[in-house]
């Protein structure tokens, strides 16, 4: 049976609404003074460490990854990922004027962080698109080599948790390491090769 392709409006809905849920989740993340995967946690890093805008840290950090999306994934897979990423940075970027997280226990903000990611992002997945960056290489290894895009985007957090010794506490470290944990479940248990067919 040949999967019935997502329509136009169902792609921008998808996408939209992953945008919103892993600004979300990050601004949820940010509120505990945690960290998560990839690109974004990079982003994140570079803000606590620097003070940086988290919004144009995430645009400009994905900006190498393109190349890649284009080679190897297709002109409309980059161009949807370009779209989340530009919606995503503004979104980050102005989040502080649109509401206010002003506490979250560290406990709660790394599991439903990680949770409100892990699902924003496989709407992407499943509408053709990525944040860029780490998860763009983990839905090409996946489609070409069948690698387990969770297990992918895992390895890349371990490089990110590691940076983030140098900048963040011991316990704030150890809750980053749980929501990265649950983000890259959700995404294992939920994205797997072969269960979804409309990529």
């Amino acid at each position: 049976m040949v999967a019935k392709p997502h329509s136009t409006f169902e792609d921008i809905a998808a996408l939209g609404a992953g945008a919103v849920l892993i600004s979300l989740g990050l601004s949820i993340l940010q509120s505990a003074g945690l960290l998560t995967s990839g690109v974004s946690g990079a982003a994140i890093l570079l803000h606590y460490a620097f003070g940086w805008d988290l919004g144009a840290n995430f645009f400009l950090l994905n900006l190498p990854f393109y190349w890649l999306a284009f080679q190897r994934l297709g002109k409309v897979f980059t161009l949807k990922t370009f779209a989340c990423v530009a919606l995503i940075s503004m979104l980050m970027g102005n989040a502080s004027s649109m509401f206010v997280l002003t506490h979250a226990h560290p406990a709660f903000a790394s599991i439903a962080g990680g949770v409100v990611i892990g699902m924003g992002l496989l709407a992407l997945f499943r509408h053709g698109s990525s944040v860029g960056g780490v998860s763009a290489l983990a839905v090409y290894l996946q489609k070409q080599h069948n690698w387990r895009a969770g297990h992918v985007m895992m390895g890349f957090d371990i490089v990110i948790l590691i940076a983030a010794c140098f900048v963040v506490d011991m316990r704030s470290l150890a809750w980053s390491v749980v929501g990265a944990v649950v983000l890259n479940m959700m995404i294992g248990l939920n994205h797997k090769p072969g269960r979804y067919l409309t990529l």
